[in-house]
């Protein structure tokens, strides 16, 4: 199979390069149900694959010096609905119906899943090529408003200082 130059790549699957590369973060966990609040740091490395039609990103979250959850996503860009998709399998192990989906507004990029459990807003604002913030909002199944889950600042970093 034929792999996709980078230069035949529409500009949506070129934006999502924003994600390529290896970065580190600060982040503030919320109180909720899933997890106690409070200080984290995570690692995140992602890689373009095929060509540059998918991104595959692998985070891993540390509290208290042990690894506290981890995540494996693909984003894509869905051509026919003009959509940005991530597939997401985490520690946490509920199995996705249907990728979370959105779009690009400037240099940010919102994306939205729905379950039985309720509703996931996951936005990446990118401040520029070195930097970006992170902010997971999660809506509970009947419920009315948006709560924080996680948020974090993020800065590139050598591949070579992140062990998976």
């Amino acid at each position: 199979m034929n792999a996709a130059s980078f230069s035949s790549l529409s500009a949506d699957h070129q934006r999502l390069q924003a994600l390529v590369g290896a970065w580190r973060g600060e982040e503030e966990v919320a109180e909720t149900q899933w997890a106690d609040g409070g200080a984290a740091t995570s690692e995140v490395l992602a890689e373009a694959q095929f060509g540059g039609l998918f991104v595959v990103q692998r985070y891993r979250q540390r509290r208290d010096g042990t690894v506290s959850f981890g995540s494996h996503s693909v984003f894509g860009f869905d051509q026919p609905n003009s959509l940005v998709t991530m597939h997401q399998f985490d520690s946490m192990g509920f199995v996705p119906a249907s990728p979370a989906t959105g779009t690009w507004n400037g240099s940010e990029l919102v994306l939205e899943r729905s379950s039985p459990r309720g509703a996931a807003r996951l936005t990446y604002l990118f401040d520029d090529a070195d930097a970006y913030r992170m902010r997971l909002h999660f809506k509970p199944a009947g419920g009315d408003s948006w709560q924080d889950m996680v948020s974090g600042v993020y800065r590139r970093v050598s591949p070579s200082s992140i062990n998976f």
